[in-house]
């Protein structure tokens, strides 16, 4: 089941990425990122980290990326001088305002085929999926911690 959930993800993941890479010449990664920052100006590298399971290097990359081009904005958060809040700078909305329907567009193309009672289905399962490997996650590194400071 693990493995067809990942074969699966990455499937999406890669049709969407053509798409964006043909129309927008943008990667996934960047377009997270872009997507996350539009839809909560002032976040940071490191709640988009969290929020997309995306390693941070990945999201530095892609930060620093879209900020060459233009379409990101990098602020010193004052209360951590290590944290950078983002923002969309006006490039940075005209592309998203470009992107989203065609990110609705593909969403169409992968799920049209599913009724709403399907879709609903598929969203519970998912939900109880993440819920459940995240306490697994959870448990795991507390057995971890649990056993470091037995050898410590």
């Amino acid at each position: 089941m693990p493995y067809r959930l990942s074969y699966v993800a990455n499937l999406v993941s890669q049709a969407i990425a053509q798409q964006y890479s043909a129309l927008f010449n943008l990667t996934i990664p960047e377009w997270r990122v872009v997507a996350h920052v539009a839809e909560q100006s002032g976040i940071t590298q490191q709640e988009i980290g969290l929020r997309t399971r995306m390693d941070k290097v990945t999201v530095s990359r892609a930060t620093i990326a879209l900020a060459a081009r233009g379409f990101v904005s990098r602020s010193k958060y004052a209360a951590d001088r290590r944290s950078l809040h983002l923002g969309l700078t006006p490039a940075g909305r005209r592309l998203y305002a470009a992107i989203a329907p065609k990110a609705l567009e593909l969403e169409r193309a992968v799920f049209g085929q599913f009724s709403a009672a399907e879709l609903a289905t598929l969203r519970r399962f998912l939900q109880r999926i993440d819920a459940a490997a995240a306490a697994a996650m959870m448990a795991e590194s507390e057995v971890a911690a649990a056993a470091s400071t037995r050898g410590a």
